[in-house]
């Protein structure tokens, strides 16, 4: 194998290989290794400090609290089936790596912990697929001037005029990776842009969202912009989104639909789960201060635990669909491009599948905005506003014991550190403040 990796890339062109992860703070990360040293790297990888998953996203430091500190070296061993020459870097290539120590996964490494819940979902029979769906803001920067890169509104068809250019960049750079466009729209923000790909196997999924961010950010450049992922730039516009899309599969057959237009009782649980845990949840898909910018009531941004058909304004809506049996997937809408989409994906599986084992009732549907109802109402409904802060939501995360056994000790206490000293030095900024920070990390 090692040879025909080098030979192949060499032939290619190929000068460095990145090899990629994705931190704590989500952000993504690599150390890049040389063609001529490749032969000799290609089994064990690069070698990282244990530290580097204990670093907030503002600085370069290890966040107090964490359990890591300079002592411990780990090695971020390739996943070779993730290889790919980069169509806007050819001289690059980018590969992802799984965390492991002394031989083994190394509990720490949030990919690994994608494929344990993958994993605890195959011991119920359950195939978990999966899909995000990034929003993201093209930018004019100059200084410390950021502006939109054009001032349409959702859906203009003179935005993708304007926009024509970097969309087919990126789409091209994108289907030149093996990732299937699907769809591509202009958000509702000014030069606010949504494009979607196709749903695949849980780890896939989370593995080519590393790669879209990644791909959007290097392309937009190229053309002179700046693509950031940031839940909330500008106070006026709307968010951005990263709605998690699932479906769940045994045998080759979708398990949604139960035959008559409705949703099967695995589902059901499955999404009761999702709901029931999602005070906690939201510690981890939607992590940063900023995030609670963006999720608001009336933003379409799932502010209230509640489902529904076609709602969106419910944290967890089902989309209807044209095809047969429907419905075919569950959108989950309070994820954005702050969250590590390991840790989001497989801490909603996690909660879904205590769903499962536990039988849970997933209550009626709400067929309006749930912000429309009295409180009393609500109440008497079972939906109720979800966490308005990152404070609330660590402080509920710390409180599940089922999350916390899910992600285990060791992750768990790391995670909470750096959330906790990012919102230590974060929570009382302004969003101008926040955004300086943000723009170019996500």
């Amino acid at each position: 194998m090692e040879n025909t990796i080098t030979e192949s890339l060499q032939k290619q062109g190929v000068q460095f290989v990145r090899v990629l992860w994705c931190d704590n703070a989500n952000v993504i990360r690599g150390k890049a290794i040389h063609i001529g040293a490749l032969p000799r790297q290609i089994k064990y990888g690069v070698s990282l400090s244990a530290a580097q998953q204990a670093i907030p996203v503002m600085y370069d430091a290890v966040a107090p609290g964490s359990g890591l500190g300079p002592v411990g070296e780990v090695w971020l061993i390739p996943d070779w089936s993730t290889l790919t020459v980069l169509p806007y870097a050819p001289s690059h290539a980018r590969v992802l790596g799984d965390m492991v120590k002394d031989g083994e996964p190394w509990p720490w490494c949030s990919r690994q912990f994608l494929k344990r819940m993958i994993q605890a979902a195959a011991g119920l029979g359950i195939e978990v697929m999966a899909a995000f769906e990034p929003e993201f803001y093209l930018l004019q920067v100059e200084g410390d001037t950021i502006a939109p890169a054009d001032e349409t509104v959702f859906a203009a068809s003179l935005s993708m005029d304007i926009q024509r250019a970097v969309i087919d960049a990126i789409a091209a750079a994108l289907i030149a990776q093996n990732i299937p466009v699907e769809q591509y729209y202009p958000e509702s923000g000014p030069g606010q842009q949504e494009m979607t790909v196709r749903y695949t196997h849980a780890l896939q999924a989370a593995d080519q969202h590393i790669a879209f961010r990644e791909t959007v950010r290097a392309i937009a450049r190229q053309h002179d912009l700046r693509a950031s992922f940031a839940a909330k730039i500008f106070e006026r516009h709307a968010g951005s989104g990263c709605h998690l899309h699932l479906s769940l599969w045994r045998d080759g057959q979708n398990q949604i639909p139960d035959g008559k237009g409705g949703i099967s009782p695995i589902a059901r649980s499955f999404m009761a789960g999702i709901l029931e845990h999602l005070p906690a949840l939201m510690a981890i898909t939607t992590p940063s201060c900023n995030s609670y910018r963006r999720i608001r009531p009336h933003c379409w941004s799932g502010a209230f635990r509640a489902w529904g058909w076609d709602n969106r304004e419910a944290a967890v809506r089902v989309p209807s669909n044209p095809e047969w049996p429907s419905p075919t997937q569950i959108e989950l809408k309070t994820v954005d491009g702050s969250a590590n989409p390991y840790l989001a994906l497989g801490s909603v599986i996690a909660a879904g599948l205590a769903g499962i084992r536990r039988c849970l009732n997933l209550g009626d549907p709400v067929a309006v905005d749930p912000a429309l109802l009295s409180a009393p109402e609500r109440t008497a409904q079972g939906i109720i506003p979800l966490p308005t802060d990152l404070h609330t939501a660590l402080t509920n995360l710390r409180q599940d014991s089922q999350l916390l056994e899910a992600l285990g000790k060791p992750l768990a206490q790391t995670y909470l550190a750096v959330r906790q000293a990012e919102w230590e030095a974060m929570h009382a900024l302004n969003l101008t403040e926040e955004v300086k920070i943000l723009l170019e990390r996500y």
